[in-house]
């Protein structure tokens, strides 16, 4: 079956934020990694105040949320710079609070409930990482947080937009993050786990030409589908057949024929196992593609074979 790709409204990148040890900017994903580079330290970033009782995974998306809302221009010396009511925020991330959730069970295990901190309990509400992110940075818009597998990033990008397209807010906070923790490693099997944050804001034209800043990538059309053929077959239907300058491919790669000829880029080969920030990660990466190719198009694709694909093209800014 068919999923009929409708027009995308007009919505662009303003801001990205990357946190990842040896990586500080969009860039910086499409090389590899140093070998010696040190976990990235919270503390050191945004200073120590509000992250005691935080779990590693909101500590990471406060980094790369400050970033990304400076590079867009929406925070000021005294706080935002525009309504915080027109900022809302979604969050992606499937580990992002597994070490709470394993930490509280284990205690109501091994004593009872009376013996779990209050300040864990909080903690372990599935959303904590939209939450706190919004409090922290004082976004009073629409939240949402995103935990359904490895589309997750993507996905939480098309909210952002529809959030965008009905009017609820004029721009959006999205953060993609994933912590390399002990009970991360063990769920992986000994994988290697991201252990970093994605962040991007991401508003309507309107807003963009009225604040006047710059666009570092459009937000094309979004597709999800049951298979990668089909993903990528349905993208450059809606592009009228255009080929992407680059393609950000799933873990494990995608079939030799499809789209020939194509430059290709795995994030999760150089950055390990992405899971929910994949997606955020792709458009980060995908604009620091347009740093250095200031027009095409980019396709980012996330999912596996045993569940299903999202896929969203990405325009240069200055298109």
């Amino acid at each position: 079956m068919r999923t009929k790709v409708a027009t995308p409204p007009s919505v662009a990148v303003t801001g990205t934020g990357v946190v990842l040890p040896g990586a500080s900017n969009a860039s910086a994903l499409l090389a590899d990694p140093p070998q010696s580079a040190e976990p990235v330290d919270p503390a050191a970033l945004v200073g120590r105040k509000g992250l005691r009782y935080k779990d590693r995974a909101t500590r990471l998306a406060y980094c790369a949320a400050d970033v990304a809302l400076r590079d867009a221009g929406l925070t000021a010396e005294r706080g935002l710079a525009v309504d915080s009511d027109t900022v809302g925020v979604v969050a992606s991330s499937n580990f992002g609070n597994v070490d709470t959730v394993v930490s509280v069970l284990d205690t109501i295990h091994a004593e009872t409930v009376a013996g779990t901190s209050p300040m864990d309990l909080p903690n372990a509400s599935s959303n904590v990482i939209a939450s706190s992110v919004a409090i922290r940075f004082g976004l009073r818009g629409p939240n949402l947080m995103v935990c359904n597998g490895a589309t997750g990033g993507l996905d939480a990008v098309r909210w952002a937009v529809t959030m965008i397209a009905t009017g609820r807010v004029e721009r959006v906070l999205v953060v993609g993050t994933e912590p390399a923790t002990e009970p991360v490693r063990r769920i992986l099997h000994g994988g290697r786990p991201l252990d970093g944050a994605a962040a991007l804001v991401v508003e309507s034209s309107q807003s963009v030409a009225e604040r006047g800043v710059p666009a570092q990538a459009w937000l094309g059309h979004f597709v999800r589908t049951a298979s990668l053929v089909e993903c990528v077959l349905q993208l450059a239907e809606a592009d009228r057949g255009t080929q992407p300058s680059s393609w950000q491919v799933p873990p494990g790669g995608a079939p030799g024929d499809l789209l020939p000829g194509v430059p290709r880029i795995d994030l999760t080969s150089s950055w390990g196992q992405c899971s929910g920030a994949l997606g955020v990660l792709q458009c980060a990466a995908a604009v620091g593609w347009f740093s250095d190719h200031d027009t095409g198009t980019v396709y980012a694709t996330a999912g596996t074979p045993a569940e299903s694909t999202a896929g969203l093209a990405l325009t240069g800014g200055a298109t």
